[in-house]
């Protein structure tokens, strides 16, 4: 595709709205979800055309608005990832939190049990964030990762052993 000189032609919703099928097409690549695909490119157009003076033709229009494209998918990415991200609040099952239980040698022993089935790096981040009482940010140096993704590794291993303890008929 050739680049579009909007400073000839501008940027007009019919040019804008000729590249929608292929914007789609990549979206989805990305989220492999029809719907996501179809909101994501739906608020790719909105941004592109509120935008379309700014466009100056230094890439093709199909990739500039890739490029938007792309940023509105990481961006759902992060709220996501956000909103699934709950460390620090108990899991509300009227079972006292986990890490109380650590207290009853019973309990205790069937937690470490099930903690050493666990697979790296959830065996790890849990022992380091429980037994170490590290924070979240010094875990997440130690694995030369994000803050965010120690605290979500955790919760996920957290989740696991009561998973698993449920199961075994120990919760």
């Amino acid at each position: 595709m050739k680049p579009v000189d909007n400073r000839k032609q501008g940027l007009t919703q019919e040019i804008l709205l000729g590249e929608y099928r292929a914007v789609y097409r990549y979206v989805l690549t990305l989220c492999r979800d029809e719907a996501q695909a179809q909101d994501i490119t739906q608020e790719t157009f909105l941004k592109a055309m509120k935008a379309a003076g700014k466009f100056q033709g230094g890439s093709s229009l199909y990739t500039w608005l890739c490029t938007i494209a792309k940023n509105q998918w990481l961006n759902q990415c992060r709220k996501a990832n956000r909103e699934t991200d709950f460390p620090d609040q108990p899991i509300p099952d009227g079972e006292p939190p986990l890490e109380e239980r650590l207290a009853d040698k019973d309990a205790s022993r069937a937690i470490h049990r099930v903690l050493h089935q666990l697979k790296e790096p959830h065996k790890e981040v849990f022992t380091l964030r429980v037994f170490g009482e590290l924070p979240f940010g010094e875990i997440a140096a130690l694995f030369g990762r994000t803050e965010s993704w120690a605290r979500v590794t955790y919760h996920r291993a957290r989740k696991m052993i009561i998973e698993t303890l449920r199961k075994e008929g120990m919760l």
